[in-house]
């Protein structure tokens, strides 16, 4: 059964930057809310070896070395 959901005091500049989200994706403001939380609450899938290579070079990783140094930097800084 369908629940009804409602957000309460939602600031100005947020509503508007929804807004303009929902146009440029040819929905209407629950739709594209709907979309939002969706995409949350989806069950993540295992990433492709393209996908995991893409998100290396993002990262500015080329060797194993790379890696491996900000793994231990992140671990070193908590």
């Amino acid at each position: 059964m369908p629940v009804n959901l409602s957000i309460k005091n939602a600031p100005d500049d947020v509503v508007s930057r929804l807004r303009a989200r929902a146009s440029r994706h040819h929905r209407s403001l629950q739709g594209e809310l709907m979309a939002i939380i969706e995409e949350a609450v989806r069950p993540s899938r295992p990433l492709t070896p393209d996908e995991v290579l893409s998100k290396i070079r993002q990262l500015g990783l080329s060797t194993p070395e790379g890696a491996a140094a900000m793994v231990r930097e992140d671990r070193d800084g908590r």
